[in-house]
């Protein structure tokens, strides 16, 4: 959907709707869904934050009126807005504690800010399990009871929801599945975060650069020596692009790759039991749509039959997400859905 999306007209929606707001260090994706997750219009702006929360929270405003507009509706027929922010964060409490993307913005009261210039409720996740919950709702996960979101891109995001509730945790860090361990030993690789062995150390676009890196530093062959001298910068797309073209070397790091991430799941599987596993984000070579993302789920699928009890190795779906870069927002607005839905029933 986020590349070539598809809005329904005004007049074929259900009221009521909802806007979903996902907040980014760089834009701020914003949409109009109805009852049914069906978008009606999506607007892009700025998120300048240099400017400072408050400021932003007008901008997010005005870009929920824009995007109003853009669908066609009545002001009026908008009863909830849900916003996606990444972390940290205090979700009861609509706070952000300290945003690492998001600097000058620390112990912000967001959810009520926002709320207050958009003159409806807002409901407040963390964006990754808001984009979990897009694609549980309206996603590849509509038929699944549970599931677990990886995003992978920088680092790895992770959404769970199950039973139509994001695990959110007792702090407001449940699902950082980015940094289960993965391996113990004292000389493990580094996480962003500080610590050793994460998840995130061996799986991530980052991670995945700098593995190659050092393989490009000890002299291994790969024709990526040659993109590299061409002037290209060493993305996770080039090292894709070198594994379809039948570089072993870039083969390697991507199937690797596959193995840390099955080894991975393995923990999410035995500890949440889910209906299935869904990934997202930037880094998915190509997804079901190309060869090498078709191997790099079978690899994936490999590593889980090899270490998972027989029984949820079986019966345990794997994935791509579908909703692309619009989970976020869809996701944000169904959360809201799921409030409105709650303050009425309490009425």
């Amino acid at each position: 959907m986020s590349q070539q999306r598809e809005f329904i007209a005004a007049g074929e929606a259900r009221p009521p709707f909802f806007a979903g707001v996902d907040l980014g260090g760089t834009s701020i994706k914003i949409g109009i869904v109805d009852d049914l997750g069906r978008p009606l219009s999506w607007v892009n702006v700025p998120t300048e934050v240099e400017q400072g929360p408050e400021e932003a929270c007008r901008r997010m405003a005005r870009g929920v009126e824009n995007a109003i507009e853009v669908a066609g509706i009545a002001r009026s027929s908008v009863v909830h807005v849900g916003l996606g922010s990444p972390g940290t964060m205090d979700i009861p409490a609509g706070m952000l504690l300290l945003p690492v993307n998001l600097k000058g913005w620390e112990h912000f009261p967001i959810r009520d800010r926002l709320g207050h210039h958009c003159g409806v409720p807002v409901a407040f996740a963390n964006d990754a399990g808001a984009a979990a919950y897009g694609e549980y709702w309206v996603g590849s996960g509509q038929q699944m009871k549970s599931l677990v979101l990886l995003t992978l891109g920088t680092g790895i995001g992770c959404g769970i929801i199950v039973n139509d509730f994001s695990i959110d945790g007792e702090n407001s860090h449940g699902a950082e599945c980015g940094h289960i361990l993965v391996d113990p030993s004292p000389e493990a690789r580094w996480c962003n975060c500080g610590q050793r062995g994460h998840l995130e150390a061996y799986a991530s676009a980052t991670a995945v650069i700098r593995r190659t890196q050092e393989m490009l530093d000890v002299g291994l062959k790969t024709s990526i020596h040659k993109r590299i001298a061409d002037g290209d910068a060493l993305t996770p797309k080039l090292i894709a692009e070198e594994a379809e073209a039948g570089d072993p070397l870039s083969n390697e790091i991507i199937m690797d790759t596959a193995r840390w991430l099955g080894i991975g799941l393995v923990t999410l599987i035995h500890t949440i039991d889910p209906s299935g596993v869904l990934l997202g984000g930037a880094m998915t070579f190509g997804g079901g749509a190309s060869e090498l993302g078709r191997r790099f789920l079978g690899r994936i699928k490999q590593e889980i039959d090899a270490r998972a009890f027989a029984l949820l190795a079986e019966r345990i779906q794997v994935e791509f997400a579908s909703l692309g870069a619009d989970a976020g927002y869809i996701g944000a607005a169904g959360i809201a859905r799921l409030e409105h839905i709650k303050a009425r029933s309490q009425k």
